[in-house]
């Protein structure tokens, strides 16, 4: 497999293993960082990796070890360039960088958090300090929210959609949607779309082009089944160069759920 790797940023991702359950074949743990890593190489037939995520903080390994984990894999073996992490608390990621500083470690540099219209307190409220002070990058994961943001179940759930084909791993889902908080949900979706299509585009690629114009937001993943959908996914590009302040805030006042910063007493900086 000969990737052009000045085209690509690669990625991937170390916690959960691949199914065996010994203590060291998941989680944080040194060993597990750098076998993980290497096997994870070893799949997808790469030498090295752009960055590599800690893809859930562990508890059960100690913080210093999970960088100095990582540092090893980045400054002695050279199997990546960047680590980050993903699905942190701020305060876990403040510990990671301050022990980085202390110990002349290697910090995480982005999160990969979920993000979207519907999930919005973590990046916009959380994360904050972290982007002001040492300017984190993140990854953003749910970006259409599981598929409420593309409209494909504003009537009902489609027999081809996820849910109907895997109605036993999405049972929450399912109940949630047809709760009274998701029949409101897509009446939003249905207003949003009519937005959409004024500025000559679908729900899907504006609800995509609205987490991109996030100044915080530096990568949104998209997730598809079929080529089509990245197709039209990837022009939401063209919608983002339509998007202002105004748009979104039009957009923010039907979500109707802007997060409330956290109170600063006057003190702002």
């Amino acid at each position: 497999m000969n990737w052009p790797r000045d085209e690509y940023v690669l990625a991937t991702k170390i916690f959960f293993g691949t199914g065996r359950k010994e203590p060291n074949t998941r989680g944080l743990s040194k060993k597990h960082v750098v076998e993980g890593l290497k096997s994870s190489l070893k799949r997808l037939q790469l030498d090295y990796v752009d960055i590599v995520f800690a893809h859930r903080p562990d508890p059960a390994t100690p913080m210093k070890e999970i960088v100095e984990g990582f540092t090893q894999v980045i400054r002695n073996l050279n199997l990546a360039y960047y680590w980050g992490t993903s699905e942190w608390s701020a305060r876990e990621i403040e510990e990671a960088i301050g022990i980085a500083e202390r110990y002349n470690l290697i910090a995480p540099v982005v999160e990969q958090p979920q993000y979207n219209a519907f999930h919005r307190e973590k990046l916009e409220v959380e994360y904050l300090p972290l982007f002001k002070k040492y300017e984190y990058g993140t990854t953003i994961w749910s970006p259409l929210a599981s598929g409420l943001l593309t409209g494909k179940y504003n009537n009902g759930i489609p027999e081809d959609s996820r849910f109907a084909n895997n109605k036993d791993f999405f049972k929450d889902s399912l109940k949630d949607l047809e709760s009274d908080v998701g029949k409101a949900k897509i009446e939003k979706v249905k207003k949003i779309t009519a937005i959409a299509e004024r500025l000559g585009g679908n729900v899907s690629q504006l609800a995509l082009a609205w987490a991109a114009y996030n100044k915080n937001v530096s990568t949104v993943i998209l997730g598809a089944s079929k080529v089509e959908q990245i197709h039209e996914n990837v022009k939401c590009l063209q919608l983002l160069d339509k998007m202002t302040d105004e748009i979104k805030k039009e957009i923010d006042d039907i979500l109707d759920n802007t997060p409330t910063p956290t109170r600063s007493y006057g003190r702002d900086r």
